[in-house]
């Protein structure tokens, strides 16, 4: 048997061909789409945004925003990049062969340790357990990264090696701030993620991966949709939880609905450009692509913030109407203000369609202050941004 794995074509049992190396996949290659396999790893991700979402209502419920807020920042962080950094390998060197699958299957369990360590993180700031997950899935994502640079020559086998070689060193930087006293996590933090995040700017300095613009695309869609998905689901069991308890329904109707309204919103707006046209360089697909993290943060926490407001409905949260109400304005606000200056700009004519979702930021802020029709009034105003959207759409074709 060859020491090369095919990237396509069938063996036995239905697999490519397995083997050592690995072969780089077409960045032009037409239909393609995501696997099972990461639709499966994507899914394994909403037991760890599901507990940082629960982590982060149970911190504002009880009137300790600072500390809530920065450990679903920080367990975010991890979340987020972990995923993202398979997706970009898996859109360049997705072989699906037995090593491929079994290296992926580890990436979850890594994540399932994450989730784990999630309550440790938030409540007692112990990231132990919640870092042993994340080096779980980075280790096995360098051994990739190795496995791919032996399949590889010239430049395509060095920009391989740096990103294997870069993994290790921040991984153990990682491991280092975890030994250090408790208070080197304040100022080590923000230093750290930095240094992960330029591991791909270093690596692809003078040869980019052959990433799939499409297939990236509609990952990151993918993800977002979860991310939504995860949203309605907090919304739900808050409002189940509250109706058993008997509490009054001409309060909460209203939440229901305006979350709601502003899920689908969100869904309309994020989904309503062609980005892989614009994903035509790194320069263009690393900034979109750190940029959701805070896609991706805010719309998650926008379910967290309908459990809040719920909470403070029914007398559970220890905070006031108007700042239960910001807990659902302002990620709503800010997935707006992210996604029209990472994602939609690029496709938008004149200015009317330009300073949509500008202007319709501030008006969601504005309806904080209504205390508990916070939240249907900034519904209202995501609904509005939509049916605008359309309308100003149907004068034109958007262009990139």
């Amino acid at each position: 048997m060859s020491d090369e794995t095919a990237a396509s074509g069938p063996a036995h049992g239905g697999f490519p061909v397995q083997g050592i190396r690995m072969r780089a996949r077409d960045p032009a290659e037409p239909h393609r789409a995501s696997t099972p396999l990461e639709l499966f790893f994507d899914l394994c991700f909403v037991v760890a945004v599901s507990q940082a979402g629960s982590r982060l209502v149970h911190a504002l419920a009880a009137g300790a925003p600072a500390h809530g807020i920065a450990g679903y920042l920080f367990v975010f962080f991890a979340i987020y990049w972990a995923w993202a950094n398979f997706s970009w390998f898996a859109s360049a060197y997705d072989t699906d062969d037995v090593l491929y699958r079994v290296a992926t299957l580890i990436q979850i369990a890594g994540v399932l340790v994450l989730a784990a360590g999630v309550p440790r993180a938030f409540d007692h700031e112990d990231y132990t357990l919640a870092i042993v997950g994340y080096l779980i899935m980075r280790v096995v994502l360098t051994l990739q990264w190795l496995r791919a640079a032996r399949g590889e020559t010239g430049a395509a086998r060095t920009t391989a090696l740096r990103y294997a070689a870069g993994l290790v060193i921040v991984q153990i930087g990682w491991v280092v701030l975890l030994l250090l006293p408790d208070a080197a996590w304040t100022w080590g933090f923000v230093p750290m993620a930095v240094a992960d995040l330029a591991v791909p700017a270093f690596a692809e300095h003078r040869h980019r991966t052959p990433w799939h613009p499409s297939h990236i695309a509609e990952r990151y869609g993918l993800f977002t949709i979860i991310m939504l998905g995860e949203t309605v689901a907090a919304a739900t069991v808050a409002v189940q939880s509250a109706v058993d308890e008997s509490a009054a329904l001409g309060e909460l109707l209203p939440i229901a609905a305006g979350g709601l309204v502003i899920v689908f919103g969100a869904y309309w707006i994020y989904f309503a450009v062609p980005i892989h046209e614009h994903l035509v360089s790194n320069r263009q697909a690393f900034l979109w692509g750190y940029g959701h993290y805070l896609v991706f943060a805010s719309a998650a926490a926008i379910g967290s913030g309908i459990e809040v407001t719920v909470e403070q409905v029914t007398g559970h949260a220890d905070l006031s109407a108007v700042a239960a109400a910001a807990t659902v304005t302002v990620p709503t606000a800010l997935f707006l203000l992210t996604v029209s200056l990472l994602h939609t700009r690029h496709f938008k004519r004149g200015a009317a369609q330009r300073s949509l979702l500008p202007v319709s930021v501030p008006l969601v802020l504005a309806t904080t202050f209504a205390g508990h029709w916070a939240v249907p009034l900034a519904g209202l105003v995501v609904a509005l941004a939509v049916v605008a959207g359309v309308t100003l759409g149907r004068r034109g074709p958007v262009r990139a």
